[in-house]
C-alpha cells in the first residue's frame, strides 16, 4: 500500500509547495485576500473590544456576522480563526496556506484509500494538477477550506448520508456553493432524512450560538449582499460588457466597489440584468434537479446520476452568477473527482475541460488582471477571460446534457463498485487447506 501511495503524497506536497509559493512570486496579489482581510477580520475578532473595520480600540466588541452584517456565512470564521494556531510561528498567510492543505490532505487520503482503485487514483492525480494550474487562489481564499469538505460530502454520500450531511452543511455556512452537492444528494439517495437531519443539526448548532449573543439580525445577511450586488466583472454574464467596455462604448465601465472588495462592470441595460440573474440562476437549478427527480423515479441509478447531477448544479452556480470570482473555479474540482472515481471512462472529457478552464484562470487571475481593472480594460485579457467563461457556459449544458441522457432502467454496475465507493480490495475469502 505504501509503494503506492508514497508518490501521490510527495506530489500532493510538492503541488502545494509551489502553489503557495507562487502567491508570493506572482502579480496582483493573489493572496491579499489573506492578510488585507482575513488576517485582521479574524485577529481583531479574537481580541474583544476592537473595531474590526479598522482594528481600533472600541468601546462594543464586534465581531462580523454577530455585531453587523457580513458578506460570509457564519462559519466561515473557523478556518480565519483555526489559522492563528500555526500563525505564532510562521505569520498568518503561510499559517493559512497550511491550514488548507491540511484539510486538502485529510480529503485526499480518504480519496486516495489504499490506491488499488484506479478511478479514485485517477482523481487524485486530477486534483492535484487542477490546484496546480488554478494557482494561488485555490488555496488563498476560503473556498479552498470547502472544497475538500464538498469533496468528502460526495464521497461519503452513499455510504454515510448523515456524515456527509454534516460535512456539507460545515461547508454550506462558510460558502454557499456546496448546497449543489448536497441538493443534488437530497435528490438521488433514499436515506434523505439522515441528509435533512445533519443540515438542521448544523444549521442550529450555527444559528442558536449567533442569536443568543445578539446576532439574530445578522444571520442571513450573507443572502441580502450576495443578490443585491452588481455584475463583478469576472462574472459570465459580464461578458459583452466587458467588451463594450474595452472599446470605449459610452456608458459601459469598470469601476471598483468598495462596499464588496471587487471590481464590477456597468453598461446600457445593467439594471435590469442585475436583478434577474438570481432569479434565473435559481431557476435553471430547480430546472435541473427537477430533470433529476424524472431520471431517479425512472430508473437512474446512483453512479449515472449524481456526479453528473452534482457537476450540473455547481457549474449552474457559477455559470450564471452575477458574482464570477476566480476562486469560485475550485467548486468544479470536487464533483469531477466524483466522477474520475465513481465513472472514469464517462469523465475524462469533463476533467480534461475542467483542466483547461483552471489554467485559463490563473492566466486572467493573477496574470493578466492589470489589463481587467482599468476603467476600459485591454482587449486580450478581456478575450482570455471570456474564453474561460464560455468554456464554463459549454461545461454547464454538457452536464445538463448528461443528467438528461443518464440511463435508466436496469443497468448493470461496473466491476468492482465496492472497491470503487470504499477505496479498499475486498480480501477473497480463504479456501481451507485440501479442498
Amino acid at each position: 500500500m505504501l509503494r503506492r501511495v508514497i508518490p501521490l503524497l510527495v506530489a500532493f506536497v510538492a503541488v502545494h509547495v509551489v502553489v503557495a509559493v507562487l502567491g508570493y512570486q506572482q502579480p496582483n496579489e493573489p493572496m491579499g485576500d489573506v492578510y488585507l482581510v482575513y488576517e485582521p477580520w479574524s485577529r481583531c475578532a479574537l481580541f474583544g473590544g476592537v473595531d474590526v473595520t479598522s482594528c481600533t480600540r472600541s468601546d462594543t466588541w464586534q465581531w462580523p456576522g454577530i455585531t453587523e452584517k457580513w458578506i460570509y456565512p457564519q462559519l466561515a470564521f473557523l478556518p480565519m480563526t483555526f489559522a492563528w494556531v500555526f500563525a505564532w510561528a510562521i505569520s498568518y498567510t503561510p499559517a493559512w496556506a497550511l491550514t488548507v492543505s491540511l484539510f486538502n490532505l485529510v480529503a485526499f487520503l480518504v480519496l486516495v484509500g489504499d490506491a488499488r482503485s484506479r478511478g479514485r487514483v485517477i482523481a487524485a492525480w486530477f486534483w492535484l494538477a487542477a490546484i496546480l494550474l488554478i494557482g494561488p487562489v485555490g488555496i488563498y481564499r476560503i473556498d479552498g477550506i470547502t472544497v475538500p469538505l464538498a469533496l468528502l460530502g460526495g464521497i461519503w454520500m452513499l455510504r454515510r448520508p448523515f456524515v456527509a450531511s454534516l460535512l456539507l452543511s460545515i461547508a454550506v455556512w462558510m460558502k454557499v456553493w456546496p448546497a449543489a452537492i448536497l441538493a443534488a444528494g437530497l435528490v438521488i439517495i433514499r436515506r434523505r432524512l439522515a441528509l435533512v437531519w445533519g443540515a438542521v443539526a448544523v444549521s442550529l448548532a450555527t444559528i442558536i450560538p449567533v442569536v443568543a449573543l445578539g446576532g439574530a439580525p445578522y444571520v442571513f445577511g450573507f443572502v441580502g449582499d450576495q443578490t443585491t450586488r452588481g455584475i463583478q466583472m469576472e462574472a459570465p454574464v459580464g461578458g459583452l460588457y466587458m467588451f463594450l467596455a474595452a472599446f470605449y462604448v459610452p456608458g459601459s465601465e469598470v469601476y471598483y466597489d468598495g462596499d464588496v472588495l471587487t471590481f464590477q462592470v456597468t453598461g446600457p441595460g445593467a439594471e435590469p440584468l442585475i436583478a434577474a440573474m438570481t432569479p434565473i440562476m435559481l431557476l435553471v437549478m430547480a430546472g435541473v434537479a427537477a430533470v433529476g427527480v424524472w431520471k431517479l423515479r425512472h430508473g437512474a441509478t446512483f453512479l449515472a446520476l449524481f456526479p453528473p447531477l452534482s457537476l450540473a448544479l455547481v457549474t449552474a452556480f457559477i455559470a450564471l452568477n452575477k458574482v464570477g470570482s476566480p476562486q469560485y473555479y475550485v467548486w468544479l474540482f470536487a464533483p469531477v473527482a466524483l466522477g474520475l472515481m465513481l465513472d472514469r471512462r464517462r469523465w475524462y472529457s469533463f476533467a480534461a475541460m475542467t483542466l483547461v478552464i483552471a489554467g485559463l484562470t490563473q492566466w486572467m487571475y493573477p496574470m493578466l488582471y492589470d489589463g481587467l481593472m482599468a476603467t476600459h480594460p485591454n482587449p486580450f485579457p478581456v478575450v482570455v477571460l471570456e474564453l474561460r467563461n464560455l468554456l464554463a457556459l459549454v461545461l454547464l449544458v454538457w452536464a445538463i446534457v448528461r443528467v438528461v441522457k443518464a440511463p435508466t432502467g436496469r443497468v448493470r454496475p461496473p466491476a468492482g463498485l465496492r472497491e470503487i465507493v470504499t477505496g479498499r480490495r475486498p480480501v477473497p475469502p480463504r479456501v481451507p487447506a485440501g479442498r
